[in-house]
């Protein structure tokens, strides 16, 4: 998909297309010397060869003329000075060396403010029975100009490669990983509760293919494995209802018999409070099975701020009995569409946390807007553990233990409308945050 490199995120797409114009770059920077190295020795060669055309062509026109040495001498002190490049001069003596080739360079007689290269050939001739000097010499200075003329449109026939690079990658792409796309966008909607499997999309791509056809299996294994636990969560919690209640009858007419002593009430009255527990827990269970299945899908608008207000009258009897402090401020005629009741449990289940989790004479703070909810509480003077505090069977304070299910049902509902909760300690006062 992607990688992250200082902290910035690269398509896939475009890494390759780095790396390809970086290699494109490398070979045509290899390029410029290889093509220096190749046309300086062909023309080099094309020119050795052109200078020994001109020795030929000398030695065979000279040997075709009779002329007189003087007359010679004063024709080749004239020529050398008019014929640039062919230099003819008489020896003393006859010379025994072979051709020589020579680079030089100097400046051009006809620019005499630049230094040219030259290509030279060194011979000696026998010319009317004497021996004779030739040089000839050919400006080389054209292939430093092919040379820098096949860089310069090298350069640019690289440049028209990268730009094709970046339009074909993008129209090819566009094509070729749409299918991809569609995929991930498909992995990215699906949703575990909603229990429907996803129809991917058939491509002529092999991997892409086989990419999809790994999905649907995993999917359709989760689907399966959730709708299962999701029976027996639901099986488990209806079944367990019909005992608990025969025994909490059984309980409740052994409290009512006059013949028991004060050690054996207080025995039953504490595994009847173990038994409400358990009734508690085993009725959170269903509910969170509920909302994870979606089972509350009926949705109208509600009234937020009066909700709120309700549930504080509500729950007034809790509040006096620790002779709690209501610090509140409401917004009023703030409406969200939602579930009546799910609403209702996830503002119940926070001011029951701020109530059970507070001090006597404690105080509570409730702010609510349209855009968020806070409850606030004083309590215990540390942080809860915040690793475990939306877990289920977890208890946030080991000094108040619970049935570790309230929070839990709250974060599941916030899941349920994609809304945001958080928790906090500051100056002393427990914080749980609702963005909506």
């Amino acid at each position: 998909m992607a990688q992250v490199i200082n902290g910035k995120m690269n398509k896939l797409l475009n890494t390759p297309l780095k790396a390809f114009t970086l290699y494109a770059l490398l070979v045509l920077a290899g390029s410029i010397p290889a093509y220096y190295y190749i046309v300086n020795r062909i023309w080099l060669s094309e020119i050795d060869l052109h200078n020994k055309f001109v020795k030929r062509k000398i030695e065979t026109e000279f040997s075709k003329i009779v002329i007189n040495d003087t007359i010679l001498i004063q024709s080749l002190s004239l020529w050398n000075r008019i014929e640039p490049g062919i230099d003819l001069r008489p020896l003393a003596k006859p010379v025994q060396k072979s051709d020589s080739l020579y680079t030089v360079m100097r400046a051009n007689n006809l620019h005499s403010r630049h230094s040219n290269r030259f290509r030279g050939l060194s011979s000696y001739l026998i010319i009317n029975g004497k021996p004779y000097h030739l040089t000839v010499e050919t400006n080389v200075e054209e292939a430093d100009e092919i040379i820098s003329d096949i860089a310069f449109v090298t350069f640019g026939f690289f440049i028209l490669l990268v730009i094709g690079f970046i339009v074909l990658n993008q129209r090819i792409s566009a094509k070729l990983w749409k299918p991809f796309y569609k995929t991930l966008h498909q992995i990215k909607a699906f949703d575990l509760s909603s229990q429907r499997s996803i129809a991917f999309e058939k491509t002529t791509i092999l991997e892409f293919e086989e990419l999809n056809g790994s999905l649907q299996r995993l999917i359709e294994k989760n689907i399966s494995s959730y709708q299962e636990q999701k029976e027996f969560t639901e099986n488990a919690s209806h079944e367990l209802q019909t005992p608990l209640a025969i025994i909490q009858s059984k309980l409740d007419l052994l409290l009512q018999n006059e013949a028991l002593t004060g050690k054996e009430s207080e025995i039953i009255e504490a595994a009847h409070k173990a038994l409400a527990r358990t009734s508690r827990i085993n009725k959170n269970l269903l509910l969170l099975a509920k909302i994870e299945n979606q089972q509350f899908v009926d949705t109208e608008p509600i009234n937020l701020s009066q909700l709120m207000n309700d549930s504080l009258d509500f729950l007034s009897e809790h509040i006096e009995a620790k002779n709690i402090t209501i610090e509140k401020q409401i917004e009023q005629g703030v409406f969200i569409e939602g579930n009546r009741i799910l609403l209702e449990i996830l503002i119940n289940n926070l001011l029951l946390n701020a109530i059970r989790h507070n001090v006597e004479n404690g105080k509570i703070g409730v702010e609510f807007s349209k855009h968020r909810f806070i409850v606030s509480n004083t309590g215990h003077n540390h942080s809860l553990n915040t690793a475990n505090l939306f877990k289920r069977f977890s208890t946030s304070s080991a000094e108040t233990p619970s049935s570790g299910l309230g929070l839990a049902i709250v974060k599941q509902i916030c899941n349920r409308y994609h809304w945001q909760i958080h928790y906090s300690f500051d100056q002393q006062l427990h914080c749980f945050f609702v963005a909506f």
